[in-house]
């Protein structure tokens, strides 16, 4: 009769185990993540081959382009090319892209990122102050986009140097499984045209407050934080971007015309958040005016995020109309591993507890 209790509890840990591990590895990961590769680039190939090592991406993964690395913005034409080339060795297994070069960053009216993601089309462009073509994947459950989309969300690995990019990626491997008790700050700015999101603030406060730190603050900029999960601002630029701790997995941007104008910008580019300690960030690579659906929902980022939403799913889901915007950052950063959210009566969400024999969860503070 023992033998049979103990066979029976035998049988029972396997089956959740097995159910737990299907659950952990239903966010985009590095068995559905494709490396792109530009062969002609030095730097490309360096980061390629550090981030391969990091994220352990299979050889199969990893796709080899051949394209012009010195410039900014590639033509439709020579988009074009390289999307036949890519087309040509993708399988149908992937879901994402991790874009590892530094430049371009952009193809004509589009981000690079959203290029990559969605195909060239005037469609997500604007002549002027007017709204783009939406996606579908914006707010969705789905891991799987490729599969129920057909779109393969796209992250480009940046930085002001090879070496910024590397530390990018050492961020984004530190952050899984972390769960951190961070804070976000909401920054409602002096700048009425770039603050548009602040009306969303109060919302972020009610639906997070029993998991976050949730800071709305009535100022252009902060300091000599160490908490900071998440930060949303409105400016052309922030100060004090370097007087801040950023835990890894962090997440920060600042709405504004021309933040993913990489380098040499007028206005602060995206990488100011990277180099200063940041894992993910987004900004627009042409003027999309101050539409909100252009930019990222904090209350959707937040909730994808906390709940076992890598950081390239979390942050493209929470963009509506995405042709304008570029995102950068570690892709499979996934502070929240494992975690799931429900939705209390009164509009608050709080972990769902579920059982664990994972070592590592088990250790892990926050959401058990």
């Amino acid at each position: 009769m023992q033998i049979q209790k103990i066979f029976f509890y035998c049988i029972c840990i396997t089956i959740v185990s097995l159910m737990r591990i299907g659950a952990l590895s239903a966010e985009i990961n590095n068995q559905s993540l494709a490396l792109l590769v530009n062969k002609n680039d030095p730097e490309s190939l360096e980061i390629a081959e550090y981030y391969k090592k990091s994220r352990l991406i299979p050889d199969k993964n990893i796709i080899y382009l051949s394209f012009n690395p010195n410039q900014n913005s590639l033509t439709v034409t020579e988009f074009k090319k390289i999307e036949l080339q890519l087309n040509k060795k993708v399988s149908e297994d992937i879901q994402a892209y991790a874009l590892a070069w530094r430049k371009p960053w952009r193809v004509d009216c589009m981000s690079i990122t959203s290029a990559f993601t969605l195909g060239y089309s005037t469609d997500y462009c604007a002549d002027g102050c007017k709204a783009t073509k939406s996606v579908k994947y914006f707010n969705s459950p789905t891991h799987k986009p490729y599969t129920d989309f057909k779109i393969r969300p796209s992250m480009l690995l940046s930085s002001n140097s090879v070496e910024g990019v590397k530390k990018l990626i050492d961020r984004g491997v530190l952050a899984d499984y972390s769960r951190p008790v961070g804070a976000a700050y909401l920054m409602s700015t002096s700048d009425k045209q770039r603050n548009v999101r602040a009306i969303l603030f109060p919302q972020v406060k009610a639906a997070f407050r029993m998991l976050l730190n949730v800071n709305i603050l009535h100022a252009d900029a902060i300091r000599n934080m160490n908490d900071i999960l998440f930060y949303f601002t409105g400016l052309k630029e922030v100060r004090w971007v370097k007087g801040n701790e950023y835990m890894p997995g962090a997440i920060a941007d600042h709405l504004t015309s021309a933040g993913g104008d990489l380098f040499g910008g007028v206005q602060m580019s995206i990488l100011s958040w990277i180099d200063a300690g940041v894992t993910g960030s987004y900004g627009a690579v042409v003027e999309p005016c101050n539409f909100l659906q252009k930019f990222p929902d904090p209350r959707i980022v937040i909730e994808k995020y906390l709940s076992n939403n890598s950081l390239i799913e979390a942050y493209w889901k929470s963009v509506k109309m995405p042709g304008q915007g570029l995102f950068v950052g570690e892709p499979l950063a996934s502070p929240y591993k494992g975690c799931d959210l429900t939705m209390d009566r009164y509009g608050a969400f709080r972990y769902l507890g579920v059982f664990s024999n994972n070592f590592v969860e088990q250790k892990s503070r926050n959401c058990n």
